[in-house]
């Protein structure tokens, strides 16, 4: 069992940074063996929940599209911590952010689909106004 907690969700002005964070907590194990991909999404209201940024227990990363470039994910050496620093916030990104942690699929990489995520924080909300 792994326990995700976020936080560093604010309200801000568009070109505002701010930095999330993730404490996880649970069997060493499991993190490094097992749940080997710890992930950001976000639900902005009325929209599905969407991957952000993903990294994997070597420090490979995914990003969104709309996030490439202005938001960096990273973890500590013991992935007690996951990360996002997100810079040049814009109205779009605001939402409710959560982190979340998953096996790898079949062929070692980290999928970008919530389904496949077991473990969820209850999120922190990030308000970015025009």
């Amino acid at each position: 069992q792994l326990e995700m907690v976020e936080s560093g969700g604010d309200s801000v002005q568009s070109g505002d940074s701010l930095t999330l964070s993730c404490a996880i907590s649970g069997p060493t194990y499991r993190l490094k063996y097992e749940m080997v991909c710890l992930g950001w999404f976000r639900q902005a209201p009325g929209k599905e929940r969407e991957a952000v940024a993903i990294i994997d227990d070597i420090s490979r990363t995914i990003y969104a599209e709309s996030v490439e470039g202005r938001f960096t994910i990273s973890q500590d050496s013991g992935r007690n911590t996951v990360y996002m620093q997100m810079n040049d916030l814009q109205p779009g990104d605001t939402a409710m952010y959560y982190c979340a942690a998953a096996p790898p699929i079949y062929d070692g990489t980290c999928g970008r689909s919530d389904q496949r995520y077991n473990y969820w924080g209850p999120g922190t909300q990030v308000t970015v106004s025009s």
